[in-house]
């Protein structure tokens, strides 16, 4: 008889944010993927959990899946999780999922943490309807994207590193226009958890005054 594998969300700043499930889980299966040891060796050891950390990263996740699958096969129960947040969602998880689904493997996602209801909660924004595009393309295709999106009457949730803040805000103004209403958050649910509101040139301004800090959700909407 297969194994189970687990989808297992890890905490995006709070270290509370870790559900009491998520903890037995962990505790209780075979042993966890995840992106990288060290960080959650951190997490494991908060919560006292001692199972064998094994790597699954977006650099050895198609060599590891078929072994993974094997795994699984033999019976061993298996979780994964990443740095944080929710396996999957812009985080490894996808081609785990993908051939799970094609080897007939019994899958458990965990609720819990991930950084774009938060931001998109405390946006202001329209949120009956929404688009996930997570990460733009680095480069081939960017444009593409923004043209596409800047199409969409839905709002869109985009993550950004803070590095490419003040490039991606600007292309947003470009290809959206200047009234385009928009909401940026960082550091969620950490100490200095922040929310910037306002319309795209706003936010143009709040990025260029100050160096932000930490994984940043954008809300974006030029429909209203």
């Amino acid at each position: 008889m297969s194994g189970i594998l687990y989808f297992v969300p890890t905490p995006v700043g709070n270290l509370e944010d870790m559900t009491f499930r998520a903890i037995k889980v962990l505790k209780e299966v075979d042993y966890i993927l995840c992106e990288d040891t060290r960080t959650s060796g951190i997490l494991l050891k908060h919560y006292e959990i001692s199972k064998p950390l094994k790597s699954y990263h977006l650099h050895n996740e198609h060599q590891a899946t078929e072994k993974v699958i094997g795994d699984l096969k033999s019976g061993q129960n298996i979780a994964i999780i990443t740095d944080a947040g929710t396996p999957g969602i812009s985080d490894p998880g996808y081609l785990l999922a993908r051939a799970g689904s094609e080897n007939d493997i019994e899958m458990i996602c965990l609720p819990g943490a991930t950084a774009l209801i938060p931001a998109l909660v405390v946006s202001g924004l329209p949120n009956n309807e929404f688009l996930f595009a997570g990460f733009l393309p680095q480069k081939k295709g960017r444009q593409t994207k923004l043209k596409q999106l800047a199409e969409e009457k839905k709002t869109i949730v985009l993550y950004e590193s803070p590095h490419k803040i003040n490039t991606t805000l600007e292309q947003i103004k470009e290809f959206f226009g200047e009234e385009t209403k928009a909401s940026l958050s960082r550091e969620i649910s950490k100490k200095f958890e922040e929310t910037k509101r306002g319309t795209i040139n706003e936010l143009i301004e709040f990025s260029k005054s100050k160096t932000l800090k930490g994984e940043i959700v954008l809300i974006v909407n030029n429909s209203i």
